[in-house]
């Protein structure tokens, strides 16, 4: 949050941060309002959300449906982030656009469980829920006896019984690629790869980050994934295998700080500046 703060105060305006807890949606027969610790706001000239939620994500969002209904543009909406917080929704979206993704197949039950296996290609495979961010709620699985384990833990505890068998992508060794896309560009890009004896590159996990070049095929692929979602900027994830790059996830409210210190690119200034012209859209 410190840095988008930064980018926008070096752009000549005042940054305000609202916390989601903090926020009371008012509804009444005239319009929605959005109480910040119990007091009305005015709002914004623009709002960029930056939430990451694993669970209740309808609930935990509509805070931004809540700002958009106020008719305060907002980069992104709520829609497009609950398709791409939604694992499911995600790739469902990404399938009917023909946008490559990894071998996935969704499960509720043990019965189904040894099918699902073969159909993505064998042990290991990586285990999912159809929530979660910054590599929570994903394990990778090496036997039939620790999937059951894992499973038996797992729709225990849970309120969903939905996991994802995904396919393991072994030729992509522990690293994949984030393109970040705002607008119709990729405007920075690096590569990500695990810590030593994990399997999640994620940086907030002690992934290493360093600056990488895409492929045309991939900086195209990442714009259309966004676009498909309706997103204006996302965080694309992709991992290069065998047979091409495919979409690993998307990341509505993607880290600013990583891919700014792999890169050395002003992406928060970037993403300000594209947010200040959705404002002059509007007024337009």
């Amino acid at each position: 949050m410190t840095l988008l703060s930064n980018a926008i105060k070096k752009l000549g305006h005042i940054p305000i941060v609202y916390y989601p807890e903090n926020c009371q949606l008012y509804f009444d027969n005239r319009s929605p309002r959005v109480l910040y610790r119990g007091k009305n706001i005015k709002g914004c000239d623009v709002l960029i959300p930056r939430m990451n939620v694993v669970s209740n994500v309808e609930l935990e969002i509509s805070v931004i449906k809540q700002f958009q209904m106020m008719g305060i543009p907002v980069l992104n909406e709520y829609l497009p982030i609950s398709l791409a917080l939604n694992k499911l929704r995600a790739l469902q979206v990404l399938t009917r656009a023909k946008i490559p993704v990894p071998k996935t197949v969704l499960v509720r039950h043990f019965e189904f469980l040894d099918d699902a296996i073969k159909m993505v290609g064998g042990y290991p495979v990586i285990l999912k829920s159809p929530f979660g961010t910054h590599g929570k709620g994903v394990a990778l699985i090496e036997s039939r006896r620790s999937m059951y384990s894992a499973l038996d833990i797992l729709w225990k505890y849970s309120s969903s019984t939905i996991v994802l068998i995904q396919e393991y992508v072994a030729e992509a060794f522990g690293s994949d690629y984030r393109a970040f896309v705002i607008g119709d560009k990729v405007v920075a890009s690096m590569k990500r790869t695990a810590a030593s004896g994990d399997f999640r590159s994620n940086l907030n996990l002690g992934g290493f980050a360093e600056s990488a070049k895409l492929t045309e095929v991939e900086k195209k692929m990442a714009i259309r994934a966004t676009k498909a979602l309706g997103l204006e900027t996302c965080g694309v994830d992709l991992l290069r295998s065998a047979h091409g790059p495919v979409i690993m996830e998307l990341n509505p409210c993607a880290g600013l700080a990583g891919i700014t210190r792999a890169t050395g690119i002003d992406v928060p200034g970037i993403l300000v500046k594209y947010a200040i012209g959705l404002v002059k859209d509007v007024k337009k």
